[in-house]
C-alpha cells in the first residue's frame, strides 16, 4: 500500500522533534552548561555542541549545532540537580510557580503564560482534525485497494483459458488469430489444383492430370465438414505437403500466366453461377417448406373431421351462449386461420392470461376444408369458460366477386397466368420475382378478410384482431380502454430507423403512390391490431381499400400480400400502440432481445420458421409449445412426439 504526502509529512515532524528532544538531552549530560541559570535575557555563550541522533531510517547521524543558534526555549541546566525535570506541560509550570519566583530545583524552562479555554479548544480542534484526516487517509488506501482486488477479479472471470488450437494464452508470440491458416491453405490448393488438371488435360499429360485429380481428392476428404484446423484429420498436413509437391512439378512443367489466368476466371465465374443457381433453390424450397402443411397438422384435421361426423354434436353446439356473441360491452377477438393447432395455441394463451375469461369472446374463421376439424377441435378442448364462435368464410354470401376487388382480380387471366403458368413448370423456381409473394396464400380470402370487419361483425364497436402465428403473455383487457384519438386501427409501429417505412413496401416511382404518400412514413405491424369499427364504417374504410385494390391490379403499385394494402389504406389512421404489446421476429430474427421478449404482452412468428415447423429457431419455440395441449390424444393420435410438443 502506497503512503501519501500528508504521511510523509507527519513522518519528518516525528523526527525533528525527536531531534530536539535528544540534543537537549545531549546539553544535559554532556556537561556544557554553566553552574549557574541564563537569564532569558542573557546572551548565551559561544558554545559548539556536537549532538548525535537516529533519523527516520534507523541510521545514527551527528551534527554540529552552535549556541547562538538555539532558540529562546533551550536552557543552560545543572547537572547534578538531579530533581530536575526536562520538559513541564503549562499546567505544571503554572503550579510550580509562585507569585516569589520560581521555587529553587524547579525547571528552568522558559515560563509560558497560563493557557486560556479559547486556545485549548483550538488545541482540541487541531487535534481533532489531524485525526480525521489520518482516519481518512487510511480510508481512502484501504478504498483504493478494494478496488484493485475487484478489478483483478473482474480481469479473472474474462480470462479464457480454453482456447483450442494454441500452445500458451500467456505467450504473445503463440497467439495465433486465426485458426484456419492449414483449411484455408488446402482449400487455395485445390482451387489451383483444379486449374493445372485442366490445362494438364488439354495438354495431354495423363500422369500429371491423374496426380492432381488424386490430391485434390486426397485433401477433400481430409477437410471433410471442418471449418477450422482443430477439427481437420490428423494427417491433413501431410496431403497438404504432398499437394504443394504435385502443385510445384505442375508449376515448372505448364505454368503459363495468361493460360492460367483465363483458367482462373472461367473457374471464378462458373462459382459465381453455381452460387446463384443455389441460392435461388434454397429460397424456394424454403418458401416449399414454411407454406407446406407439415403430416401431423394434415393427419390432426382428418381424425378431428373423421370423429365430429362419427358422433352427434349438435347438442354440444347449441350450449354456446349466441347473446354474447353480439354483446359489444364483452371483449371480442377475430381469428382468421386454416390451422387448427396454431388457432387452438392463440386460443389457449389469451384465455390462460384473462383476469375474467368469462368475458372473453373468439370469433375464429376458417375455410371448407378445415371448418369442421376447426369446429371439433374446440368443442373437446375448449378452455374454460371463454366463448369460442367458429365460422365457414363460405357461408358469407356477400363475399363475392362483384364486391370484393381480390376475388374479382383472380378471374382474370392475367393473374391465372402470374400465379400457376400451367405452360411454365418450372417458372417458380426459374423466376425473376420474389418467391414469397407468389406463394398460394395470397389467393386464399382468409388473408383478406381483415378489411371486412364491419361486415363480418355488424353489431361490435370494437374488435381485436390476432393473427394465428402469436402468442399471448398477459391480460389483453387494458387494449380496449386504449383511446385511439379518433383513429381507426391501433397498432405497433415496425419503424427503426430507415427499416419498415413505406418505401420498403410501396412502389414510389409510380406517380400515384409518390403522390400520396410519404416514403418515410413509419409502417406498423399487422397481428395485434385494435379496430373501431363505428370510426371504420363512418370512414368507409373498406370502400378505400377497394379503391386502392383495384387500381393495382396490374400489381405495379405494391406486390402481393395485406400489408401494404393495409398500410395505404390505414394511413393517418392509424394509433401507436406502446412497443411492449406486440414484439416482432420470433419467425425469422434469432438476435431478438429475451426480455423483450419475456414482458411482451403477445409475440409473433412472423417470417418463414414457424413455430410448428422444422425450420423453427429452437430457442424461441418453448414459448409457444407451453400451449399446446401435449396431453391430447389426438396429437399422439398423429404421432406428435413429445419433442414436437415440448421443445
Amino acid at each position: 500500500m502506497g503512503h501519501s504526502p500528508a504521511s510523509f509529512a507527519s513522518c519528518r515532524f516525528l523526527t525533528l522533534l525527536a531531534f530536539q528532544f535528544l540534543l537537549s538531552v545531549i546539553l544535559v549530560k554532556a556537561g556544557m552548561l554553566s553552574d549557574g541559570f541564563l537569564d532569558k535575557n542573557q546572551k548565551k555563550e559561544n558554545v559548539n555542541i556536537l549532538a548525535t541522533y537516529t533519523d527516520a531510517s534507523g541510521d545514527i547521524r551527528t551534527v554540529s549545532v552552535n549556541s547562538k543558534d538555539l532558540s529562546d526555549s533551550w536552557f543552560w541546566e545543572n547537572p547534578a540537580d538531579q530533581n530536575h525535570e526536562l520538559f513541564k506541560d503549562a499546567e505544571h509550570t503554572e503550579s510550580s510557580t509562585d507569585e516569589h519566583g520560581p521555587r529553587e530545583g524547579a525547571l528552568l524552562y522558559r515560563q509560558t503564560p497560563p493557557i486560556t479555554p479559547v486556545k485549548l479548544l483550538r488545541r482540541k480542534m487541531r487535534q481533532m482534525r489531524r485525526e480525521n484526516r489520518t482516519a481518512e487517509l487510511i480510508q481512502q488506501d484501504k478504498a483504493a485497494e478494494y478496488r484493485m482486488k475487484v478489478a483483478a477479479i473482474e480481469r479473472a472471470k474474462n480470462l479464457n483459458n480454453t482456447i483450442r488450437g494454441k500452445y500458451s494464452i500467456w505467450k504473445k508470440e503463440y497467439d495465433n488469430q486465426r485458426g484456419d491458416n492449414v483449411l484455408k491453405l488446402m482449400r487455395d490448393q485445390i482451387i489451383m489444383a483444379k486449374a493445372y488438371a485442366s490445362i494438364a488435360q488439354v495438354k495431354d499429360d495423363g500422369d500429371l492430370h491423374n496426380s492432381l485429380m488424386n490430391c485434390i481428392r486426397d485433401n477433400r476428404n481430409a477437410i471433410g465438414e471442418a471449418t477450422s484446423d482443430v477439427e481437420l484429420h490428423e494427417s491433413a498436413l501431410e496431403w497438404a505437403k504432398a499437394m504443394g509437391h504435385v502443385l510445384a512439378r505442375a508449376k515448372d512443367k505448364l505454368y503459363d500466366f495468361t493460360l492460367l489466368s483465363r483458367k482462373l476466371r472461367v473457374m471464378l465465374q462458373s462459382t459465381e453461377d453455381s452460387i446463384a443457381v443455389l441460392k435461388k433453390q434454397s429460397t424456394f424450397l424454403i418458401q416449399h417448406v414454411a407454406k407446406t402443411v407439415p403430416k401431423g397438422l394434415h393427419c390432426l384435421s382428418l381424425e378431428l373431421t373423421t370423429d365430429y361426423f362419427s358422433r352427434d354434436h349438435s347438442s354440444e353446439e347449441e350450449l354456446i351462449d349466441k347473446e354474447k356473441l353480439v354483446n359489444p360491452t364483452l371483449y371480442h377477438y377475430a381469428i382468421f386461420s386454416d390451422n387448427v393447432l396454431a388457432t387452438s395455441v392463440v386460443v389457449n394463451s389469451t384465455a390462460s392470461h384473462a383476469k375474467e375469461p368469462e368475458n372473453h369472446v373468439f370469433h375464429i374463421v376458417t375455410d371448407k376444408l378445415n371448418f369442421v376439424a376447426m369446429k371439433m377441435w374446440f368443442l373437446v378442448n375448449s378452455p374454460s369458460n371463454v366463448t369460442i364462435q367458429v365460422e365457414n368464410i363460405d357461408d358469407f354470401k356477400w363475399l363475392n366477386s362483384s364486391y370484393c376487388s381480390v376475388l374479382r382480380q383472380l378471374e382474370s387471366d392475367r393473374l391465372k397466368e402470374y400465379y400457376f403458368k400451367a405452360h411454365h413448370p418450372t417458372s417458380l423456381s426459374a423466376g425473376t420475382d420474389n418467391l414469397k409473394y407468389r406463394n398460394p396464400k395470397y389467393l386464399s380470402m382468409l388473408n383478406h378478410l381483415r378489411f371486412y370487419l364491419p361486415e363480418v361483425y355488424p353489431r361490435l364497436d370494437k374488435i381485436l384482431f390476432l393473427d394465428d402465428d402469436i402468442v399471448v403473455q398477459k391480460d389483453l383487457t387494458p387494449l380496449w380502454s386504449v383511446d385511439l384519438g379518433g383513429m381507426v386501427n391501433g397498432a405497433v409501429e415496425t419503424c427503426k430507423e430507415s427499416f419498415h417505412r413505406f418505401d420498403k413496401y410501396l412502389n414510389f416511382s409510380n406517380p400515384k403512390i409518390s403522390e400520396n404518400f410519404d416514403p418515410n412514413a413509419c409502417g406498423w405491424a399487422f397481428g395485434m391490431n385494435m379496430f373501431d369499427l363505428k370510426e371504420w364504417k363512418k370512414r368507409n374504410i373498406t370502400g378505400i381499400y377497394h379503391r386502392w385494390q383495384d387500381m393495382n391490379e396490374d400489381r405495379t403499385l405494391w406486390k402481393l400480400g395485406s400489408l401494404p394494402p393495409g398500410l395505404i389504406t390505414f394511413y393517418n389512421l392509424t394509433h401507436p400502440l406502446d412497443r411492449s404489446w406486440h414484439v416482432l421476429g420470433l419467425g425469422y430474427d434469432p438476435a431478438l432481445n429475451k426480455t423483450e421478449i419475456e414482458n411482451a404482452g403477445v409475440i409473433h412468428y412472423n417470417g418463414n420458421y414457424k413455430p410448428w415447423l422444422d425450420l423453427a429457431v429452437a430457442k424461441y419455440r418453448h414459448y409457444w409449445t407451453k400451449y399446446v395441449m401435449s396431453d391430447n390424444p389426438y396429437l399422439h393420435r398423429c404421432k406428435f412426439t413429445d419433442e414436437d410438443l415440448t421443445q
